[in-house]
């Protein structure tokens, strides 16, 4: 079994590669919810569903974020009706799926069951668990005040200033049974290239996985998401300078160092991490992803730890 920590852009991509490698049923993927908020009366898991659309074939492959061909009816009605908090623009196949997860956690299912109960309606193959069934928030510090992620990625465009970025729940934040058997149980643990910080940061901030991923028996390897100073993708740099990390390779490695057999960065990258092995990590496409995934997996298995 593979076990993937993951996050909703970079993680999706290489696990796209992973599926021309490996049958669904050997994926294990831990999703962040740290980005999880009620909305317009649905509940929205932006990174699960991105990961539930890529295994149901459903997923809009040019944004990394829902449907493929989605209508938007409700959405623009709602605008012109004058709803307020409009800002998240969710397709209509999309919002029913937010919809019935709603319903499913009303009617007493915690968030792991109603992941299960809509990834076997759709018919996926993989298993896809939420990193809690505690509701944790991810949020950014502006100008003294705190900002839901998504209204500081979606609404404000990452255009402001940010001073600090916390995880916060009400309860303790506990991984689940099922997410630490899945990094217990599995022979490659990888921690994919998705943002440090609000992506897989909230997962190794659930109680237990650091230790799981400390004992695992299995061997585990991470892809940093930056070259040079820059991210591949979205607003990593500020938020690394926020958590009071380098916001390059460097940075990440030295996050998720004391649990790593290896870390992987990219041909192009002019930052060195000692001990870290280089491949080309950007994923244009599938096809490159798989090579990546390959990588990956052929560093386990000339692992001593095979």
């Amino acid at each position: 079994m593979i076990t993937f920590l993951s996050g909703g852009t970079g993680t999706p991509k290489l696990l796209r590669g992973a599926r021309l490698l490996f049958p669904d049923s050997d994926i294990t993927v831990i999703v962040n919810t740290g980005e999880d908020m009620w909305y317009q009366q649905g509940y929205l898991c932006p990174d699960i569903d991105t990961v539930t659309y890529l295994f149901s074939e459903l997923l809009n492959t040019e944004s990394w974020w829902g449907i493929t061909d989605d209508s938007f009816h409700t959405h623009e009605f709602l605008q012109t009706l004058g709803a307020p908090e409009c800002y998240l623009s969710l397709g209509d196949r999309d919002r029913a799926v937010n919809l019935l997860r709603a319903g499913l956690l009303h009617a007493g299912l915690t968030l792991t069951k109603a992941t299960r109960e809509i990834n076997d309606r759709l018919g996926i193959g993989a298993t896809i668990l939420p990193m809690s069934n505690t509701p944790c928030t991810t949020y950014v510090k502006h100008d003294g005040k705190m900002i839901h992620f998504q209204e500081y990625w979606i609404k404000y465009r990452a255009n402001i200033t940010i001073d600090d970025v916390q995880y916060i729940s009400d309860t303790p934040l506990t991984a689940t049974k099922e997410v630490l058997d899945a990094i217990s149980n599995a022979e490659l643990i990888v921690i994919g290239p998705s943002n440090p910080i609000t992506s897989i940061g909230p997962i190794l901030h659930c109680d237990g996985v650091q230790e799981a991923l400390m004992n695992a028996n299995g061997y585990v390897v991470s892809i940093s998401p930056f070259i040079g100073d820059a991210p591949i993708s979205g607003p990593a740099r500020e938020l690394m300078i926020a958590r009071g990390h380098q916001p390059n390779s460097r940075g990440v490695y030295e996050m998720y160092e004391p649990f790593l057999n290896c870390f992987v960065q990219d041909i192009r990258d002019p930052i060195p991490v000692q001990n870290a092995v280089r491949a080309d990590t950007l994923m244009k496409d599938a096809k490159t992803a798989a090579e990546l995934m390959r990588f990956i997996q052929n560093l386990k298995n000339k692992s001593p730890l095979s």
